[in-house]
């Protein structure tokens, strides 16, 4: 009855043709040449060899290749010696039958036909008596959710028994669910293997067929962003294109996302997982991604900030508590691989699935969510009105638009991205006859330097980012805004004057950021005069706000500052410039519950950061995260007088250091200051930068040591040292930042000539990290 090595034998490379076929009878045809994925078997393979790992997770994009990954591990058993007895494929698939799942095991294993004709639960009784006797593999392709093994009749692989469970499927969050010890990510491929593949397809023949078909070609192969499924299907529309034309047309229609053979083939297959989001506000996020150009880095809460103004995350009256929300609905995102992570705090979206949202709200969403996405598409003029007068959002981001000389009529537009253009001049009447727009997005625009009175008519706003303009002052027409929730004055360099009483009347306002103000502010009726105490006036009385970024001039203004209760719960990041004292206190900050970011800007006479308790401290092993703990990034600009910044051992959770144009700077952490640390916190001092991703040292010319000893740095990406020629030392051994891919930026001749190292195992740990900067 029991086929010893059942299905062992080469299963042949296959390719499915999609994801939805019924459990029973999936549809396969012969791969003519599977994709490159020798480096991700050779991982399953160790995964597979590793006593400890019994179930091992392959997810990843639909179309990335996990099907042919799996199907070239089954036959990787049938070419290479092993000790399993039983090696079963069984495809699963979308709402799965578990009978038809047993059904195929009971193949494999040799039960007869009319075995199919028993119950589920006697079917899992005679599959486990088999299996649990057996060193077996077992293959699953396609879960969309947990697969019950006790309901099957499959032994939960385990180190006592040696068996495997492999599976694929289109999320991480199922990988946790079945109990994956180890999981892996099915990427893309690289573009020269993309390319490799797409010249297959389309064969040598069409190629060669015109000398400039070769590079057309190769932009249309890059429109498929390294996704199989995408390249293999448009590779073999495009065999038998032989002219020019054939390929360019090829081209408009995959920038249009209207090619037909990604309509039919590619885009259905990726929709399913759109389909398979738990509900409409995750879709409408989803979708509110494509807003944003192509190989965008979205920040990650800006992203959510957005989603809150616009009320699609209607759990939450309050943006910090929206913030978990957008949280959940962002990692769902990332677990489906309909997102994809770009470092700790952005995300991307690959260019099939951005293409793949724009056709559906194309095809789908007609009547609910109207888009106009032109976002980086090289545009030099405004878009004529007409064409999107009906929308309700509209991204026409990082073009070269210079002037918005327009009047258009637009009832439903909701949200209007406009950063990253040229904007020079916006007319009176352009926000004129837009009634419900909630989200304004005019960042980075860096010839803009005046607002329109014309946009005191958007009674309905409630995000406004003006980050990163050369705005001059903000106009008190802004006083109808009485909805804003959300009001972005960062990097606004020119920005000298805000009017008062202006943002005291943003009653409903619960996200306010400000800062890098070149320009001083003066006049009575300004409220960035004085050290910002005016603006703090202002400020304190709005009740609702959650989030603050804020400047502050001179020690009197800071004191004024965390006097009031409101600023010390909500403030995220704070800037201090132009101090005139000799030292300050850091501690005075630590009732600052949510601070993330710390500036000190020109600070000419501070000679010393000291840690001074300022109240009694009950000491405990763990008191110290509770100073700083929320802290992640530090940067210090021309504080001249300054020798260290031991202080920095109070903040455990730091990921980002930056110190610029500091004179005096001897020692990031100074081992003469270690009692100090020990007096404030009660204990020994904690290991430090256990989670510093980047550490940026910027013209410190007497900086000599960043700290005594070598330090682990599990977490360091990033170390960039320029113009600090007395810095011979990085605290570095062989076993520091293992695992990690490090960089060491710095110039040649301080590498060579200055840096010394521990040993030469050391030195020659690093040596593949160092990249040279220009001298």
């Amino acid at each position: 009855m029991l086929q010893e090595i059942s299905d062992h034998k080469s299963k042949g490379a296959f390719e499915k043709v999609a994801d939805d076929q019924p459990a029973a009878s999936v549809v396969v045809r012969p791969v003519e040449q599977p994709v490159a994925l020798e480096s991700t078997i050779q991982k399953v393979w160790s995964c597979i060899e590793d006593k400890d790992v019994g179930i091992i997770g392959l997810y990843g994009l639909g179309g990335v290749g996990k099907t042919t990954l799996l199907t070239q591990i089954n036959n990787k058993f049938s070419t290479t010696p092993n000790d399993f007895k039983v090696v079963i494929w069984a495809l699963v698939s979308k709402d799965y039958d578990v009978g038809k799942i047993q059904d195929r095991i009971g193949e494999s294993i040799g039960f007869s036909e009319t075995w199919k004709n028993k119950s589920v639960d006697q079917k899992a009784v005679d599959i486990y008596g088999i299996l649990s006797d057996k060193r077996f593999v077992v293959l699953l392709d396609d879960l969309w959710e947990r697969v019950d093994l006790k309901q099957v009749g499959i032994p939960k692989p385990s180190q006592e028994n040696g068996s495997k469970l492999i599976f694929t499927t289109r999320y991480l969050e199922v990988c946790g669910e079945m109990g994956a010890r180890k999981k892996i990510k099915v990427e893309c491929l690289e573009p020269e293997k993309a390319w490799e593949l797409f010249q297959d397809k389309v064969g040598d023949e069409t190629l060669n067929s015109h000398p400039d078909i070769p590079n057309l070609a190769k932009q249309v192969a890059e429109r498929c962003g390294g996704l199989p499924l995408a390249l293999i299907t448009i590779g073999r529309a495009m065999a038998c294109k032989t002219t020019l034309g054939e390929w360019k047309y090829a081209i408009e229609m995959l920038k249009r996302c209207t090619l037909p053979k990604m309509e039919n083939e590619v885009f259905p297959l990726l929709k399913f997982s759109y389909d398979n989001l738990p509900d409409a506000t995750m879709k409408s996020c989803l979708l509110y991604c494509c807003l944003h150009p192509e190989d965008y880095c979205i920040p990650k809460k800006r992203l959510v900030e957005y989603w809150f103004c616009e009320g699609l995350l209607n759990q939450f009256d309050r943006i910090s508590d929206a913030q978990m929300q957008g949280d959940y609905i962002v990692n769902s995102l990332l677990s489906a691989c309909l997102l994809e992570r770009d470092g700790e705090y952005f995300v991307k979206m690959h260019d099939v699935i951005r293409d793949m949202t724009l056709w559906i709200i194309r095809e789908f969403e007609v009547t609910e969510n109207n888009f106009f996405v032109k976002a980086g598409a090289q545009l030099c003029e405004e878009p004529d009105a007409k064409a999107w007068e009906r929308v309700k959002r509209m991204s026409v981001m990082k073009n070269n638009i210079k002037v918005l000389k327009e009047t258009p009529k637009c009832p439903n537009l909701r949200t209007l991205f406009l950063g990253q253009n040229e904007l020079k001049v916006i007319s009176n009447g352009f926000f004129q006859f837009i009634p419900h727009l909630t989200v304004l997005d005019l960042s980075r625009n860096f010839g803009l330097r005046a607002l329109p009175k014309g946009i005191s008519e958007l009674i309905s706003l409630e995000c406004l980012d003006l980050s990163a303009t050369f705005i001059e002052e903000l106009p008190i027409e802004l006083k109808s805004l009485t909805k804003l929730k959300m009001l972005d004055l960062s990097y606004m360099h020119n920005l000298g004057k805000i009017p008062r009483q202006l943002i005291s009347n943003f009653v409903k306002l619960q996200i306010f950021r400000i800062g890098r103000l070149r320009n001083g502010g003066f006049g009575v009726d300004n409220v960035l005069s004085w050290g910002m105490e005016k603006l703090i006036e202002e400020l304190k009385g709005l009740q609702h706000l959650n989030i603050l970024s804020m400047p502050i001039k001179g020690m009197s203004s800071l004191e004024r500052f965390l006097s009031f209760n409101l600023f010390r719960c909500c403030t995220q990041a704070l800037e201090l410039s132009d101090f005139g004292v000799e030292v300050f206190n850091v501690l005075c900050l630590e009732s600052l519950e949510h601070l993330e970011t710390l500036e000190f800007l020109n600070c000419e006479s501070m000679k010393e950061i000291k840690m001074e308790k300022l109240h009694p401290w009950v000491f405990s092993s763990t008191n110290y995260t509770s100073r700083f703990h929320t802290l992640s990034t530090v940067r210090i600009f021309e504080c001249n007088k300054l020798r260290d910044m031991t202080w920095l051992i109070l903040a455990p959770n730091l990921s980002y250091i930056g110190i610029f144009g500091c004179k005096k700077m001897e020692e990031i952490l100074s081992e003469r200051k270690l009692d100090e640390v020990t007096g404030v916190i009660g204990i020994s001092y904690p290991k430090p930068f256990l989670k510093l991703e980047t550490l940026h040292l910027f013209r410190l010319p007497k900086l000599k040591s960043i700290y005594w000893n070598a330090l682990p740095f599990p977490r360091m990406k990033l170390i960039h040292v320029f113009g600090c020629r007395g810095l011979k030392k990085l605290p570095l051994n062989s076993d520091s930042a293992k695992g990690n891919l490090l960089t060491i930026e710095g110039s040649k001749h301080w590498w060579v000539y200055s840096v010394e190292w521990e040993n030469e195992a050391t030195r020659d740990a690093f040596l593949a990290s160092f990249k040279s900067l220009p001298e």
